[in-house]
């Protein structure tokens, strides 16, 4: 049985409180944020004197203040903060000795800073709280039930919006929770059944296309991945929410491989190890969608989830055969390991017959990627250009920072065929990330705007932005960042 997901979000209260008050109230967890143009100042307070010889003896922030009641931690950050990567690194460290305590509330104070830079460090510290408050299932016999925090008090009050925060949190945390699930757990079937259940739930459309309808449409690229398991068990699933009077109409598409043994291009030297999180893009776009409607954005949403599994058998598919894509492309098979992009042709041609505003693929697609970036950053390729510095802008705003690759035309050289309209990926040595991602253009029409993010960091030891897991969930509040921007809202002139 799959471990439910059902994160409730803590009540975040906004407060006039002083330091002073804070300080002395029983709250038993405050994180105190202090600007560095104040820090003589308090340091010479006597209530400080212990913070004063934590920095004199050079400890490293958060300093401990004396409490009977229970824990402060006070730091020292700039009055006008740099929103980038370093920053978001610190937010993480500075919370990371509050992960774990058994405590149902928790105080935040933003002393000596004015209303934009104080919005700013509150919006990322709760983000940050809240991102390491969602317990993630496990299947350790002897692991307590996480007591996660009920309550979160902030001062002095700034202009936030609580309900995109909370809702970005529940939709990261849902992501990381579908991901970190074991392929005993999570299976194509199990996947499809959770998926109804949350699209009950939250009042969203559902469809399914099972394989014996994808049959019918003609979607040969994603059956013949399917074709492996045996069990009839693979779907693409769409799931909508669709508010009144939405400004824009969004495609979301996932690549949802529960587990990847690599098929007959068998994985081997313990590369298969982990690959049941294969489906991570898929649980990007479902967290995404779940994030929009929590907050109820004023988006038409319609999420696409490739659900399979790729194994190997007497049916799986093999290299050297030829099948026909649902939009009527041929293509050659070389590796059946390069199945994402297989399942995500058909995915994306069912998506782009809706004509969306903006269609956004998320998939852990290639090894390349990874080499070519490490973890810390996903890649980027759209069919739009002129986005490309903003971005990368974004990228950085949001913490999920990602690097664009090229997605030239003549890149196409590395997938021309001899019997078919296109070779699945190259059969030699290529930049396989570009070729992939060009191989997906194909189905794709050139009229959509369109994003690829191939996720080499959805699982980085660390953490990525707000979130300090290894499983980062790394693109929804990319997500939200990009469609609360003008690239969000209209097409730019190009």
């Amino acid at each position: 049985m799959m471990h439910a997901f059902n994160y409730l979000a803590p009540k975040i209260t906004m407060q006039t409180s002083t330091l002073n008050e804070v300080m002395a109230s029983d709250i038993p967890v405050k994180l105190l944020l202090v600007a560095e143009t104040g820090r003589d100042a308090l340091l010479a307070q006597p209530a400080f004197a212990g913070v004063a010889a934590q920095i004199a003896l050079g400890l490293p922030a958060p300093y401990r203040l004396a409490d009977g009641q229970g824990l402060q931690l006070v730091l020292f950050v700039d009055s006008a903060p740099v929103l980038d990567h370093w920053l978001y690194k610190q937010i993480r460290t500075w919370t990371a000795p509050l992960a774990g305590l058994k405590v149902a509330q928790l105080a935040l104070h933003l002393e000596g800073f004015d209303e934009a830079p104080r919005a700013l460090l509150a919006e990322l510290v709760l983000a940050t709280l809240l991102a390491a408050n969602v317990p993630l299932p496990t299947q350790k016999r002897a692991d307590e039930a996480p007591i996660g925090y009920q309550s979160l008090t902030l001062s002095p009050p700034c202009i936030l919006d609580l309900a995109r925060i909370e809702a970005e949190a529940q939709g990261n945390g849902l992501a990381r929770h579908l991901a970190v699930l074991p392929a005993s757990e999570l299976s194509a079937g199990s996947y499809r059944a959770f998926a109804r259940q949350l699209a009950q739930a939250e009042g969203w459309q559902w469809e399914e296309f099972d394989e014996a309808a994808l049959a019918k449409l003609g979607a040969g690229a994603f059956l013949a991945v399917a074709r492996g398991s045996e069990d009839n068990q693979a779907a693409i699933v769409r799931l909508s929410y669709c508010p009144a009077n939405p400004v824009r109409r969004i495609a979301l598409v996932g690549k949802g491989i529960c587990h990847d043994s690599g098929g007959y291009n068998l994985k081997v030297g313990g590369s298969m190890y982990g690959m049941h999180l294969d489906m991570g893009g898929s649980a990007v776009a479902l967290g995404t969608l779940h994030a929009i409607s929590r907050a109820k954005l004023p988006y038409e949403v319609h999420c696409w989830l490739a659900i399979a599994e790729n194994h190997i058998g007497p049916r799986a598919y093999r290299p050297g055969e030829v099948v026909t894509a649902l939009n009527g492309t041929t293509i050659e098979v070389v590796d059946t390991d390069a199945e994402g992009r297989m399942v995500l042709a058909d995915a994306l041609a069912l998506a782009a017959k809706g004509e969306p505003d903006l269609l956004i693929d998320y998939a852990t697609l290639t090894g390349a990627c990874k080499r070519a970036l490490g973890s810390r950053y996903s890649g980027a390729f759209t069919n739009r250009p002129d986005w490309l510095p903003e971005l990368i802008r974004l990228g950085q705003q949001s913490g999920e920072r990602i690097w664009p690759f090229p997605l030239d035309e003549d890149f196409d050289d590395n997938l021309d065929s001899e019997w078919a309209d296109l070779l699945q990926c190259a059969p030699g040595s290529s930049p396989d990330h570009i070729d992939a991602a060009r191989f997906l253009s194909r189905f794709v029409p050139g009229q959509t705007p369109w994003l690829h993010l191939d996720l080499s960091g959805f699982r980085n030891k660390g953490g990525n932005g707000v979130v300090g897991s290894e499983v980062t969930g790394f693109g929804v509040r990319l997500s939200l960042t990009l469609l609360a921007s003008p690239l969000g809202m209209a097409e730019p002139a190009t």
